[in-house]
């Protein structure tokens, strides 16, 4: 089996891990800030790749990837306009978008395993999305494909060059604010209101759900997909925001379309290393689940 370093590359942090046996058990070996320019993180990725004795690198990365590429990375510049593979020729690389890899682990070994179509939500401080359509995730014509944070159905919105509609009111610093409301700090602390079974958080998070199941709806009426997952902080409230979400959702589908199920990830936060280590193995070709 190839030995695969495994890295989850984040607007703020870097984890990664070494991978040659289970990647179901694959946790974090290492975890530290992410490196503040590209001298820093080539010297660090080829420490650790040394250190591992690896033959291969799986790279998610937070932004839009073609090929290996790094076209934008919005809270990392510095990786711009990389080739990722051209930096460590010695060894096979493999890098995609971190919604995308994180796909990668579900459909291969997580809570999409057998669905031959699916859609990911990966909702943090942004909200990051893939599709996995007839058994390959989909990359579009750039690398672009399903980037569902910019999707809207507001028509009044004058729009933002960084950051989608959908980001913006009901991604997990939308919810920050709306925590603010009631006097709560944070997103986190909403979702746990909601769950307690306050009223005030509970119609504060009806909402943003209503959105989200709202713009999924065209999803779901465009690609038929098996099942919906939600990754990411948001995955936590799931039992909080499925039912407004599903009757907002449902309401836009005909009938044969209705019966969509939306179920959390299998891996949370482990997503995006466990679909690096599987992206790494597979090499080019790891958007082809089966």
């Amino acid at each position: 089996m190839t030995q695969v370093l495994a890295i989850d590359l984040g607007g703020t942090n870097l984890r990664a891990a070494i991978h040659a046996g289970d990647v179901g058990a694959l946790a974090p070996q290492v975890r530290e800030p992410a490196p503040e320019n590209l001298d820093a993180f080539v010297a660090r990725v080829r420490a650790l790749a040394d250190a591992g004795g690896v033959e291969a690198l799986g790279l998610a990365v937070p932004g839009l990837v073609e090929g290996s590429i790094s076209r934008w990375i919005p809270n990392l510049p510095w990786l711009d306009g990389v080739d990722i593979a051209a930096l460590f020729p010695d060894i096979g690389v493999a890098v995609g978008n971190d919604a995308q890899i994180a796909l990668l682990a579900e459909a291969a070994e997580g809570a999409a395993k057998g669905v031959s179509d699916a859609i990911l939500l990966a909702i943090g401080t942004g909200i990051g999305s893939a599709v996995l359509a007839n058994g390959r995730i989909v990359a579009g014509a750039h690398g672009g494909a399903c980037s569902f944070g910019w999707a809207s159905v507001d028509i009044k919105d004058h729009g933002q060059d960084r950051s989608g509609w959908l980001e913006r009111v009901a991604s997990g610093r939308a919810l920050d604010a709306l925590a603010a409301q009631i006097g709560l700090a944070d997103s986190r602390q909403l979702i746990a209101a909601a769950k307690a079974g306050q009223p005030a958080a509970q119609t504060l998070l009806e909402v943003p759900a209503r959105q989200l199941g709202t713009a999924l709806a065209g999803a779901v009426g465009l690609l038929d997909p098996g099942v919906i997952l939600v990754s990411g902080g948001l995955a936590d409230a799931l039992d909080a925001i499925a039912p407004p979400l599903l009757a907002a959702l449902r309401r836009q589908l005909p009938p044969h379309l209705r019966g969509i199920e939306l179920r959390p990830g299998k891996f949370g936060s482990r997503a995006g290393l466990v679909g690096a280590a599987l992206a790494g193995q597979a090499g080019s070709g790891w958007r082809q689940i089966r």
